[in-house]
């Protein structure tokens, strides 16, 4: 190659090489851009009436059940009932064979004419000491008897028609048209319940109950006053019963199996739609907070510990780690016991790009939905 090739080559990378140094040291003297300051998207808590349910297990009970039994020995003749149809109290239900009775009430009607006939005759004359006080004593005696072997026959003969003793819904017949029965016997006849209205019994564990008292003993609780009361019932299907039951009474004494204490409502039921031996939930209303804090789910998430957590925007406009106690859902939202206050401004939006400590651009929240109104929150 030509040297005045050569020379023109090396003053071009010369040349190039100088460019090159020229423009990284512009670079390395231009200042970083600033870094910009993150947004996040919160919740300002404010404190609201929250009224307190409690949703407890249970099982309907049938409101009055009686067992149909026969009182006098004898062969069923009749059945006089539809299975599995509402009878009244007082409605025949089967019919004994009553001939034997009937003829001992006959029997008892005669002996009862015969020594009532004997002691009005000594009546006379006991008067006039053709008897003695004695014989017209014994006589009068025997009347007494007869009358009463009489008022047993009748009850005898008014037995053998078996009678139902409440108004309810029977059940099937364990027997049938001629089938022997007795007094004292094992099987009964027949169960009539009593379905409207009809009793809930559930069970409600000791330590919440003791919680309960304490809390409202501490003032953190009121009372509800008129709707103390009134509860409300979930079937099994998740569906709310139509009508509104009525808290009985509690149990005077705990469990020692469960260590839980039993509390009965009783709910009308006119349409039949509760059966007994049916699991179900009962809602009942245990007091309210004036003054509760409830945080959107979306701003409450766990550390590695387990424990509930929370980030805010702090009147410095940075982020701030709070921990927190959540005592139960209530729909879209928690219910909080510590750590929150009304006016803390809770980061629900942006929380995988931020850092305790960051400052950030607090905006109104975006991610949050309709909230659920505090009086229709329940305990699972």
């Amino acid at each position: 190659m030509p040297a005045k090739s050569i020379g023109a080559a090396l003053i071009s990378l010369v040349a190039t090489a100088f460019l090159l140094s020229g423009c990284e040291q512009q670079q390395a003297e231009a200042p970083p851009a600033a870094p910009q300051t993150p947004k996040v998207g919160v919740v300002t808590l404010e404190s609201e009436p929250f009224e307190l349910t409690v949703e407890l297990p249970g099982r309907t009970v049938a409101y009055r059940v009686a067992e149909v039994r026969p009182q006098v020995d004898g062969i069923i003749q009749k059945r006089l009932f539809t299975e599995g149809s509402e009878v009244k109290a007082g409605q025949q239900l089967y019919q004994i064979d009553p001939s034997v009775y009937e003829a001992t009430f006959a029997s008892a009607k005669a002996q009862l004419a015969s020594a009532k006939s004997l002691s009005d005759r000594y009546a006379l004359l006991v008067k006039e000491q053709a008897v003695s006080q004695q014989a017209y004593d014994e006589a009068r005696a025997a009347t007494l008897q007869a009358q009463a072997e009489l008022d047993r026959a009748e009850i005898n003969l008014r037995y053998t028609k078996v009678l139902a003793q409440i108004s309810g819904r029977i059940g099937r017949s364990a027997v049938s048209e001629g089938a022997l029965v007795s007094t004292g016997q094992a099987q009964e006849l027949a169960t009539i319940r009593q379905l409207d209205p009809i009793y809930v019994d559930v069970t409600q564990p000791v330590r919440d109950l003791l919680t309960l008292r304490q809390d409202l003993e501490a003032g953190r609780l009121q009372r509800v006053g008129e709707n103390a009361a009134k509860v409300e019932l979930v079937l099994e299907d998740g569906t709310t019963f139509g009508q509104q039951g009525t808290l009985e009474f509690t149990e005077l004494a705990v469990d020692t199996g469960t260590g839980s204490v039993t509390l009965r409502a009783v709910f009308p039921n006119p349409e039949r739609m509760l059966l007994p031996g049916m699991f179900v939930h009962a809602r009942l209303v245990a007091g309210v907070k004036a003054e509760a804090v409830l945080a959107p789910q979306q701003g409450i998430t766990r550390n590695p510990k387990g424990e509930a957590t929370a980030m805010v925007v702090n009147d410095e406009g940075k982020v701030e780690v709070r921990q927190v106690k959540t005592e139960r859902a209530v729909g879209n939202r928690w219910l909080i016991g510590e750590g929150l206050e009304p006016g803390d401004r809770l980061i629900t939006e942006g929380l995988q790009f931020i850092q305790p400590g960051m400052a950030v651009e607090a905006v109104p929240a975006t991610n949050v939905g309709e909230q659920t109104p505090a009086v229709q929150a329940r305990q699972g």
